[in-house]
Order: C-alpha cells, then sequence, then structure tokens
C-alpha cells in the first residue's frame, strides 16, 4: 500500500464525519445517526457507492436542512470527500465505510429518508448481476431502512444497466416510477441541481446519453 494511502487512512482515523470499522461509533451508529453523529432531527439521505462523494457534498450545499451519507468501501475515496466536507464546512455530511449488503447492520428500519445511487460500476458480466446495485437482493435491503413513500433515484450512463433496473422493477412492489433516457434533455434534469459526478462530465462529454428514473415502494 502506497504511502498517500495510508497516510489518508491515518486521517480518516481522526475524523469525525467517517465512520468506519475500529471506530466506536462504528458499532453504535445503527438507530442513532440523528443524535451521535449529526445532532439534529433532519432527513437522511444516502448516496450508494458514493466514489468521491460528489453527490453527498453537493446535495449537502443544496439541502443543508438534510443529513447525507456517503457510502463506500473505499477508504481513499471516502477520505477525499470528507476533506471536500470539511473545508466547505459542511456539517451535515458524513461517510460510512461498509459493504453495501451490510446496510442494516448501520440502518434500523425505516431509518431512511431518501437513496441516491449514482453512476454505480454496471457489473456487464451475467455472473455478476447480483452484485448490480439494482438487483432485487439490494432492492430488498434498501425497501427495509427506508421509510415509507420515500424516493430511491438512481443515474447511470449504461443503458444495459439502465435496462436491466427497469426490467427489475417490472417484478418489484413500486409506485410513482418516472424514468428518461436522456436526461440533459428532459423535465427532470432540474432534479439534479447541476450537480455532476466525475464519471458523468467524462461520459456526458464523450457524447454518452444520462438515465434517470425514480420510484417509490408501494407499501
Amino acid at each position: 500500500m502506497s504511502r498517500r494511502k495510508l497516510a489518508k487512512f491515518e486521517e480518516n482515523n481522526k475524523r469525525n464525519n467517517v465512520i468506519e470499522p475500529g471506530k466506536p461509533i462504528y458499532e453504535q451508529v445503527k438507530g442513532n445517526w440523528n443524535n451521535k453523529v449529526f445532532n439534529n432531527d433532519n432527513p437522511i439521505v444516502l448516496e450508494l457507492a458514493c466514489g468521491n462523494g460528489e453527490y453527498s457534498t453537493g446535495m449537502a450545499n443544496v439541502f443543508p436542512e438534510k443529513n447525507f451519507i456517503g457510502v463506500d468501501v473505499k477508504g481513499d475515496r471516502i477520505f477525499n470527500g470528507s476533506t471536500v466536507a470539511i473545508n466547505n464546512n459542511l456539517n451535515n455530511v458524513a461517510f460510512l465505510r461498509c459493504q453495501i449488503l451490510t446496510l442494516q447492520n448501520f440502518f434500523e428500519e425505516n431509518e431512511v429518508d431518501e437513496i441516491w445511487i449514482v453512476f454505480p460500476d454496471p457489473r456487464p458480466r451475467s455472473r455478476d448481476e447480483k452484485r448490480r446495485l439494482t438487483h432485487p437482493r439490494y432492492l430488498n435491503i434498501y425497501e427495509n431502512i427506508l421509510k415509507e413513500d420515500s424516493w430511491i433515484r438512481f443515474k447511470t450512463d449504461s443503458l444495459p444497466l439502465f435496462e436491466y433496473t427497469l426490467e427489475v422493477l417490472e417484478e418489484t412492489r413500486i409506485k410513482d416510477l418516472t424514468y428518461t433516457k436522456d436526461l440533459y434533455n428532459s423535465d427532470l434534469l432540474e432534479e439534479h441541481f447541476g450537480i455532476k459526478t466525475r464519471y458523468e462530465n467524462m461520459f456526458s462529454e464523450k457524447g454518452f446519453k444520462i438515465n434517470y428514473l425514480k420510484f417509490k415502494f408501494e407499501n
């Protein structure tokens, strides 16, 4: 492991906005995000597979009345998002280092108000289908931790992943499904507040259309 990564990991260990293994709060945070991390009762929004946390920090700046949690397994990426939050005095942002399949270890039922899945790894190989973040096993987890009538929002440049997700949702009890295969030429664009990830900039500049959908679970 490089010295640069080691330095980031050491810094993460000191930061209050990074929740990761080895810290006491890692085992205590389930059901306690508002009182142990944010010290308020504001709604909680997750960005899954957050990478460098562009959406978590971007949305936190737009919505100071909400709490944002970026979830990723990569500590060096979390360091980058954490740094942006600290440098911009965004006290309504935190980062959780864990596997997304373990989310129920960190959130109680009905603790989360909204979920964003932004440019996840498309996992194109058939044998990796269960690793796609819109596979039914993941959707079951999201439904468990979300409050009733809450949005899941999904954004990707990968048309195969997007179409796969629509197929999965056809077999899932959901409501209010809305989608576009060309976000930048859609009325839904205003829901994104000009926030773009590094991958979104990269692929849109290459001419890829951006796919977007949102839905709620049918309770």
